[in-house]
């Protein structure tokens, strides 16, 4: 198996620089590697200073009704609770019992502000779902203060420079044993966390709040762990997910619970899905550049990527295996999913 980056939740607590130039066609900074990206349609380089930017796909005042893009809430609506306050408006929180998977955990959710706003009521909005490092089994680091990211997006959104997301942000594992980890993927035996994933929590998601219909509008980030999840359930459901930012990840599947089940674990391995998958997704790698095993593995990976699927690349300057390091290349990675998935959508 390959070598990888720990587990532990300690790592995920530390300094970075910014992913920088990488998105300075969509209004980054001028530092750093710059990965190639495809832009898609409406966003801007330059968006002006308010939720109508053209980044952040919501114009001055709504358009004239047309061929709908949006799926209103399905329902049944769904009891949440709050988790925490945020500068950026209440993280809320349930406990999913998903009934294609059987399994049951936490997830949270945030809506951006402007998903409230009277003149946008109408509108669905891009679904951003974020899986956390280490094991994950009863937290997720985006829900708290290790990586504000709702606070970072509602600032970029303010500049024009980002979508306002929804963010879903789901437990990995039922356990915090970490050689009991669920490899985000239905091990014969074990609970299907990869149903629960891909099916029951956007189920979840299309029952309470307005979302967009195409796939266009759903993506995929996550770090070290989370970045494992992102690529293999990117590659693994195209049909659900338009772009995946795997984060200083490894691509080895190594739960323990796969033994005796090699024929399955590798239909479960990044490193296999990598070249065999015929997948029209869009993701950015990314590797920290003082860990260079880490930029080995991670560019290896990249290299192996097959048409029609694209990983742009990006290595940090100095960066480690750190979440401060992670945080700081929030508001770049964000900008680079703006790029690449659909913004907010009148009906």
């Amino acid at each position: 198996m390959q070598p990888r980056p720990s587990r532990s939740r300690v790592f995920l607590s530390a300094a970075v620089l910014v992913l920088a130039a990488a998105l300075s066609a969509c209004g980054g900074s001028d530092d750093g590697k710059k990965p190639a990206t495809d832009a898609a349609a409406g966003a801007s380089p330059n968006g002006p200073s308010s939720p109508g930017g053209p980044a952040s796909g919501l114009p001055s005042a709504p358009p004239s009704p047309s061929d709908s893009k949006v799926l209103m809430p399905t329902g049944p609506a769904t009891q949440l609770t709050k988790a925490r306050d945020t500068a950026a408006g209440p993280i809320m929180m349930t406990t999913l019992a998903g009934p294609k998977s059987g399994v049951t955990a936490k997830v949270w959710i945030w809506l951006p502000p402007e998903y409230n706003d009277p003149k946008y009521a109408d509108y669905g909005f891009p679904v951003l779902t974020l899986y956390a490092g280490g094991q994950s089994n009863g937290y997720n680091t985006w829900t708290d203060d290790q990586l504000p990211i709702q606070v970072e997006d509602e600032e970029l959104v303010k500049q024009g420079k980002a979508h306002p997301f929804i963010m879903v942000m789901p437990v990995q594992n039922l356990v915090a044993n970490e050689h009991q980890t669920l490899d985000c993927s239905d091990i014969p035996g074990q609970p299907k966390m990869e149903t629960w994933m891909t099916q029951d929590v956007p189920d979840f998601v299309r029952a309470n709040f307005r979302t967009l219909k195409s796939r266009d509008g759903w993506g995929l980030m996550g770090a070290s762990t989370g970045a494992f999840c992102s690529a293999k359930l990117a590659m693994q459901h195209p049909e659900q997910y338009k772009a995946a930012v795997p984060i200083d990840g490894y691509f080895d599947p190594d739960s323990s619970f796969w033994k005796g089940h090699e024929t399955e674990r590798l239909a479960n391995s990044p490193d296999v899905l990598v070249s065999q998958s015929k997948a029209d997704v869009r993701m950015l790698a990314t590797a920290g550049g003082a860990t260079p095993d880490e930029v080995k593995l991670v560019k290896n990976w990249v290299a192996k990527a097959t048409p029609p699927l694209k990983i742009d690349y990006y290595e940090q300057p100095g960066g480690r295996h750190l979440t401060s390091h992670f945080k700081k290349m929030i508001p770049d990675t964000l900008q680079w999913l703006t790029k690449n998935m659909a913004g907010p959508s009148a009906p």
